[in-house]
């Protein structure tokens, strides 16, 4: 039973992930979001080729999508294999749902396993599992953003940041690993971005792009 309720866990957390939400947003619009920009469907790259609302729209989305996996999808399963809610397995069932519904985003079937970087469903993700140290690595990224204007370098360091924001706010050893993990799996998706900070390459938020596809419009790097 324990098992059958994990996998159904994952996999309905894995299909709320991915959901292409920017891609989706972006044809309601006429626009294929792959096509233009950084060609990622994520938050960043729908705020510079969709406009500041559907981009607002495509991070709630995208942010929501993790909070539901985590909070709503294991009461969903309890309630299917008559789990009790207060359930010691309950932490397990939200993890999984958590690493599950960020490899949706990440990785969507729909689009050919090719999604976005998983910043923002990790967020929502982080919400519901570890509130404190998201406010933590919340802070971390609005100072080296606004230090650097860099999306993505803001992105790498509180990744980098996140365990140890985990360990700090005094959760499980259990939840530093799998943040840990979540944070590495989302500087290994930057990994293109990371070249492009090593060679000045990088454009920061809001500089102007003379590459076709960009729509004329500030170049912002997908996170």
């Amino acid at each position: 039973m324990d098992a059958a309720s994990y996998v159904t866990t994952c996999v309905l957390a894995y299909l709320v992930g991915s959901l292409p939400t920017g891609f989706l947003v972006g044809k309601a619009r006429g626009i294929d979001i792959r096509t233009v920009g950084s060609g990622n469907i994520g938050a960043t790259n729908a705020f510079r080729a969709l406009g500041r609302s559907a981009g607002s729209a495509v991070l709630l989305a995208d942010a929501l999508k993790g909070w539901m996996a985590v909070v709503l999808l294991p009461q969903l399963v309890f309630g299917m294999f008559k789990i009790p809610p207060n359930s010691a397995t309950r932490e397990y069932h939200q993890i999984l749902a958590g690493i599950a519904v960020v490899l949706g985003h990440n990785y969507t079937c729909w689009l050919k396993f090719k999604g976005g970087k998983g910043i923002a469903t990790s967020a929502g993700v982080l919400i519901a599992l570890v509130p404190s140290a998201l406010l933590i690595i919340l802070v971390i990224w609005l100072v080296v953003f606004g230090l650097s204007r860099y999306v993505s370098l803001a992105s790498l360091v509180a990744s980098f940041a996140l365990p140890i924001a985990v360990w700090i706010s005094g959760y499980s050893v259990l939840l530093i690993i799998v943040t840990a993990c979540m944070g590495t799996l989302a500087i290994y998706k930057h990994r293109s971005n990371i070249k492009r900070l090593l060679n000045g390459t990088e454009n920061r938020f809001g500089s102007r792009s003379t590459k076709p596809g960009d729509l004329g419009e500030g170049k912002v790097r997908e996170t």
